[in-house]
């Protein structure tokens, strides 16, 4: 029956369903797993990484040796295949195919700017989801497209509702969280969330349970910098600005270490190294 009524996203069938909206939503159950979790001083994100082999040079790629950093010097090294910075107080962490969520985070950015142009202050974090999920929608709506393969999980501040956390899927749908998971295993974490998540965390507890969700989720025993990323967000102690920071190999393999969850690079990588998501042969790679 599916098969009568998938060829295109502007038709319906009779129960109701939009088939190739559901497909893009399977796509992303294949990809890295991306998590967030909410607390009071701040949010922090865990991405797992997909793409890795021993002879990818990591130089030339997003993610390569220069990445990371704190406020200004996140723009400079710029994120890797999974995190990325979308304005002064926003970070995005993605799941699905990759050059979809290029194409998403270049809008988002130039849209943040605009608002930056014009009202000379950094755009309202639900706003520039709003916008990025009202493109998405469209993409569901008119003939000759096709959904973006993509979810995004997005964590800001402003200062109308402070530290926000948000998730957005192919469809355009977009709700607030105070911690989610999207990507493989996202049941499974999600479940530990449920389990572990409590309204007074500190950053702290934030990033050890993020790490600690990662640990039980993925295939790898320890983790370590080359299969993971992350990143937090919280205000500057002294301006009270919101200040990002995509943590840099060896700070995240530190940070692994003091949590007794692996931060050493002698784990061997899964049978399937280095295809991504994708698999051999296909143009669209999953992260």
């Amino acid at each position: 029956m599916a098969r009568r009524y998938d060829s295109r996203t502007t038709i319906f069938s009779p129960e109701g369903r939009l088939f190739q909206v559901e497909y893009a939503m399977e796509a992303i159950s294949h990809a890295g797993t991306v998590l967030a979790v909410l607390s009071k001083e701040g949010i922090a994100m865990a991405a797992e990484k997909k793409v890795t082999g021993k002879l990818l040079d990591l130089s030339l790629a997003p993610g390569g040796e220069g990445m990371g950093g704190e406020g200004t010097e996140a723009w400079m090294g710029g994120g890797g295949e999974k995190i990325f910075l979308l304005n002064n107080n926003i970070l995005a962490g993605l799941a699905g195919i990759t050059s979809d969520a290029n194409s998403l985070v270049n809008f988002a950015r130039n849209s943040a700017q605009k608002h930056l142009f014009t009202y000379d202050e950094d755009i309202p974090v639900e706003m520039l989801v709003q916008r990025l999920c009202d493109m998405k929608q469209g993409y569901t709506q008119f003939g000759g497209l096709r959904p973006f393969g993509v979810a995004l999980l997005y964590m800001g501040w402003d200062p109308i509702y402070g530290f926000q956390l948000y998730q957005s899927d192919p469809s355009g749908n977009y709700s607030g969280w105070k911690a989610t998971c999207v990507g493989s295993n996202h049941s499974s974490a999600t479940s530990l969330l449920k389990q572990d998540y409590k309204e007074d965390l500190t950053l702290e507890d934030a990033k050890s349970l993020c790490l600690k969700v990662m640990s039980k989720t993925m295939d790898s025993t320890k983790l370590s910098s080359e299969k993971l990323e992350f990143a937090t967000m919280t205000l500057h102690p002294t301006s009270k600005q919101p200040l990002s920071k995509i943590y840099r190999p060896s700070e995240l393999d530190e940070l692994l270490r003091d949590l007794e969850l692996g931060g050493t690079k002698e784990d061997a990588v899964g049978a399937m190294e280095g295809t991504g998501g994708g698999g051999g042969g296909n143009v669209a790679i999953s992260t």
